[in-house]
């Protein structure tokens, strides 16, 4: 499966356009931020993007795709990636059990972008975005977005939520709450007994078994992306010129030991791409560049 049918192709697309957008506010508001003080290991000048390109085979030794990883270390970003990738393959049989329509033909395709923030001011959330569509014997959209504060605002948590929340009112008047309670299942440590984050949206298997149903689960996916920009951009800007101390940034440094330990031991996208070949740099871009797990 090396070449991309119309569907398959659009949504590349999209993705792709998505992550340049994303890319470029973000370095505007590290323009904007560039007189505000910063830790002692930021950059001088404000923040840029640097992209490195990769490609993987699949379990068989074909070749199998790849992606670009897009990592800025700024004076307000501490560490954000946003990652784009294209792949294709066969899974392995046993791995192919565990997803959907592969069982029966482990060929698969999957393009989608992922993207982790993690601020300098303990203030400002974190951030994590995903959207992405596969294609088995069967196809569809998945993804979400979440708010991962140290230190929760209210008015933050609010403004996140109602920006997907209209977008999911846009698509059914069932999204939101299925979708807001799906995050909140799973973005869960179970091992903590606590929620990663403040919630948002998480969705899964949005299936696409012809073209109507397409175009309806990829305008929702396209909405999930316009919403994250609408939202998160203010945040960072109403909250990076917050004063802060060392005690709330030890409460940060904490904090993204919880953030750490959801991602490397449940979270699905990370066990993806290390059981699908993928680059274990772009996989792992989602954790924090510095954490604290003393007590």
């Amino acid at each position: 499966m090396t070449k991309m049918d119309d569907a398959q192709l659009a949504a590349e697309t999209w993705f792709r356009n998505l992550r340049d957008r994303i890319c470029s506010a973000f370095e505007t508001i590290e323009d904007e931020g560039a007189s505000l003080p910063a830790l002692p290991n930021a950059p001088s000048a404000p923040g840029r993007f640097e992209r490195r390109t990769w490609e993987r085979a699949d379990d068989y030794g074909e070749p199998g795709g790849g992606g670009t990883m897009s990592i800025m270390q700024g004076r307000i970003f501490e560490k954000v990636g946003v990652n784009i990738s294209t792949v294709h393959g066969r899974f392995s049989p046993q791995f192919a059990s565990t997803i959907l329509g592969a069982g029966e033909d482990p060929h698969f395709f999957a393009t989608g972008i992922s993207l982790v923030a993690h601020m300098a001011n303990p203030h400002v959330p974190a951030v994590h975005m995903n959207t992405r569509f596969l294609t088995t014997t069967k196809r569809w959209f998945g993804g979400g977005a979440d708010l991962n504060p140290a230190l929760p605002y209210d008015s933050d948590t609010a403004a996140f939520k109602t920006e997907l929340q209209a977008a999911c009112d846009r698509h059914s008047p069932t999204h939101w709450a299925d979708f807001s309670d799906w995050c909140d299942r799973y973005f869960f440590v179970p091992h903590r007994n606590r929620a990663r984050g403040v919630g948002g949206i998480f969705y899964d298997h949005l299936e696409c078994p012809d073209a109507e149903a397409f175009e309806r689960n990829f305008a929702f996916t396209r909405d999930v992306g316009e919403a994250f920009l609408a939202a998160f951009p203010p945040i960072v800007r109403a909250r990076m010129a917050t004063p802060w101390n060392e005690a709330e940034r030890l409460k940060l440094l904490r904090y993204r030991g919880i953030y750490a330990e959801f991602n490397l031991v449940h979270d699905r996208g990370t066990q993806f791409g290390l059981k699908t070949g993928g680059n274990v740099d772009a996989i792992l871009m989602s954790l924090p560049p510095e954490v604290r797990w003393d007590s």
